[in-house]
């Protein structure tokens, strides 16, 4: 027997009244993740930017890691959705074409407030299990997708080049939120373009080829007890985000007690700031090794390029990821990215010399700088694939997305 309509029409408001309540909250929550990490999110934070209490809250979520999983599976679920799209175009160029064009109309929708931006996942391995594993999963199939945006691979070889390809797109999808608040909502679609003209064609002038210098960064020093912490913790945090990489995990990591830990410094936050030092430092000694070294401007960014991607890949110590600003307090968060910006308008300038010289082709710069920063910044999450093969030629594979563009095979018979 059906329902009277006035019961039925009751039903059908709340249930809709519970959605939009839901919807706020996950919105409201994706904010907080965004600015202060998943674990440091709060009940009473996410409570407040709605207008409710914390109790209402705990109606729709009766734990801070419900919470922080429906979050995150939300942004799974929008990831899916836009490589569904973009997957109904018939090349992988134009896959990827439409893949950034949805990426650029999702970020000007929310520049302009019609819609609020989904929680970064920088926090997915530092949750509790069961929640853990299935969002993982939900990421795996993220992934899988991104990598079939590229087609069918003919090898082995060309599954981990589309792999690498794969890793780079999402990367700069998700770094674009960092550097694109520079420019006016009308120059986006400009900004599309040249993202779209590097992706497309990469950065190497006519009739360059990959065939990098490495550049000896260590010049015979040994690594002492501080580096060796810095090192730990980078890892650390780059694994399970700022707030997940406990210091009590840090010390376990190095055998040695909390006090140790104080030892070396005052406080997490001086932790993050002196790991995020170290990584700025080693980039910035990279860029001034290839500028001494000489040679032509492409071949002093790709000797840079190899030898940070081989330390990201190596046992030696990996970069800190950005994924670790959002655990830091705003004003020190903003000095990092200061400090980042700095080094991409480094890699400008040698881009833009590059092109007057006629190695590098004529792109944007200080847009290929963001890509480039990219790149380099999360090749650490790709350490298990590149452990798949030999060194150089991960370096190769990986770097080549961007050297020569994400739909170029050259590498694959070199």
């Amino acid at each position: 027997m059906n329902a009277p309509q006035s019961v039925r029409q009751g039903t059908e408001t709340g249930t809709k009244r519970f959605q939009a309540k839901r919807d706020a909250i996950l919105a409201a929550a994706a904010e907080a993740i965004n600015e202060q990490s998943a674990k440091g999110m709060t009940f009473a934070d996410v409570a407040r930017r709605v207008g409710l209490n914390t109790t209402s809250v705990t109606y729709y979520f009766k734990r801070k890691e419900d919470l922080a999983a429906a979050c995150f599976d939300q942004t799974l679920t929008t990831l899916l959705a836009m490589l569904d799209e973009a997957l109904q175009q018939p090349t992988p160029e134009r896959r990827v074409e439409r893949f950034l064009a949805i990426n650029m109309a999702r970020l000007t929708r929310i520049r302009t407030g019609e819609e609020t931006d989904f929680a970064i996942l920088s926090d997915l391995r530092a949750m509790e299990e069961p929640l853990k594993a299935h969002l993982l999963a939900g990421w795996r199939e993220v992934f899988r997708k991104t990598r079939s945006l590229f087609g069918t691979p003919q090898s082995r070889a060309h599954t981990d080049l589309n792999g690498a390809r794969a890793h780079v797109l999402l990367e700069n999808s998700f770094w674009l939120n960092v550097w694109l608040d520079r420019y006016g909502i009308d120059q986006y679609p400009r900004v599309e373009a040249r993202v779209m003209d590097v992706f497309r064609h990469g950065i190497g002038g006519p009739g360059e080829h990959w065939a990098p210098t490495a550049l000896d960064l260590t010049h015979g020093q040994s690594t002492s007890s501080r580096e060796s912490f810095l090192l730990a913790a980078t890892r650390l945090i780059n694994e399970l985000g700022y707030r997940g990489a406990s210091v009590q995990r840090i010390a376990s990591e190095l055998n040695v007690t909390k006090g140790s830990f104080y030892h070396h410094l005052d406080a997490k936050d001086d932790l993050v700031i002196e790991c995020y030092k170290r990584s700025f430092g080693t980039i910035t000694d990279a860029q001034r090794e290839a500028d001494d070294q000489g040679g032509s401007h492409w071949q002093r960014l790709t000797a840079t390029l190899a030898t940070l991607l081989d330390i990201q890949f190596s046992e030696r110590g990996p970069l800190l990821r950005t994924t670790a600003l959002s655990g830091l307090p705003i004003e020190v968060r903003q000095t990092m990215i200061d400090h980042s910006n700095r080094i991409a308008r480094r890699f400008a300038g040698t881009m833009s010399d590059g092109i007057a010289e006629g190695s590098i082709r004529a792109i944007d710069p200080l847009v290929a700088s963001q890509i480039l920063m990219a790149l380099q910044n999360a090749a650490f999450d790709m350490r298990k694939w590149a452990g798949t093969m030999p060194r150089d030629r991960a370096v190769a594979f990986y770097a080549s997305t961007l050297a020569f563009g994400l739909f170029d095979d050259r590498v694959l018979a070199e």
